[in-house]
């Protein structure tokens, strides 16, 4: 039952941000028809692509064709070119995607055994380095890859996309910046986020009585401390999954890599209020679902949180 109300209230969050948007978009001033046009337009073009594009029919009508037409894969036509964009869109969400994943799994891969350590050690100049990579913005942690192992040394590509299944190595070369320069900021939380979880459980009674019944503290901490601490880092790698897709968008645009990010920005500088309105939705759609499947896995994680029968 505790999970169906979860996924009930991310049902309900969708369809009122699906509300929101839309009337947003609409409240923009101006005709998107004309928009699409230019100022030279004549009326008679604007109103056969404003008929065309059913934005002459009633606001409800518009909002339960634009949903419809999301939810059975269709994303509408684009005001500037008046093509589908819905293949576009799935090819620069897989480009989004991999940015992301790839990026979230190395900065937690560094994350929870330098945490770990330092919760151990507390090696104040790993510490402070840490201090130093999250005041640090991802996009200049780009250009200064790119100025000195692009520029400077010739290592890798500076920019650039290529699809997996026409040059691998190529694809490598070209995800590697982007990547690390995503993953070294939210490294750098998340180490502080490890840290502190694992030092506020090795303080817990029962991990002292668990160093008092014999167990080593690495021992006790994989029994009894390391589900318990994973809670909080749980919470932050979630909200920091999250602040991924909104930097995503400007490291797309650093690395010219052809993502939703770089589409969006694209959209707005022309005025393509239907692929804008589209984006958004799916960037909400993305940040709601994990949100949720963070609220699920806190769940399985601790037990206490389910439901009494």
């Amino acid at each position: 039952m505790t999970y169906l109300k979860a996924l009930a209230k991310f049902v309900v969050t969708l369809f009122a941000a699906s509300i929101a948007i839309f009337l947003l978009m609409r409240a923009v001033p101006g005709n998107p028809a004309r928009v699409a046009l230019g100022v030279n337009a004549t009326d008679d073009a604007v109103a056969e692509l404003t008929t065309a594009l059913g934005l002459d029919r009633p606001l409800l009508a518009q909002y339960f064709d634009w949903v419809g037409g999301l939810l059975s894969g269709n994303f509408g036509t684009s005001l500037a070119s008046q093509q589908d964009i819905t293949p576009l869109v799935v090819d620069r969400a897989q480009v989004s995607l991999i940015l992301v994943g790839l990026a979230i799994l190395l900065a937690l891969a560094g994350a929870v055994p330098i945490g770990m350590w330092l919760a151990r050690t507390g090696n104040s100049f790993v510490s402070a380095l840490t201090q130093i990579g999250i005041a640090i913005p991802s996009f200049l942690v780009g250009i200064i890859m790119v100025a000195f192992f692009a520029v400077r040394l010739g290592w890798l590509p500076a920019n650039g996309w290529i699809p997996p299944d026409q040059d691998f190595g190529g694809f490598i070369a070209r995800l590697i910046m982007p990547v690390i320069s995503l993953a070294l900021v939210q490294g750098a939380m998340l180490t502080r986020y490890v840290r502190s979880s694992i030092v506020d459980v090795m303080d817990q009674d029962y991990i002292r009585t668990a160093r008092a019944l014999g167990l080593s503290h690495a021992e006790a901490l994989r029994r009894h401390g390391l589900r318990n601490a994973a809670l909080p880092v749980l919470t932050v790698t979630g909200l920091q999954l999250t602040t991924l897709i909104v930097g995503a968008v400007v490291i797309e645009s650093v690395f010219v890599i052809p993502g939703l990010g770089s589409m969006l920005l694209d959209a707005v500088s022309n005025r393509d209020l239907t692929t804008v309105q589209t984006l958004v939705m799916l960037l909400v759609f993305f940040t709601l679902a994990i949100n949720l499947a963070t609220d699920l896995a806190y769940r399985v994680i601790d037990p206490r949180l389910k439901e009494k029968r």
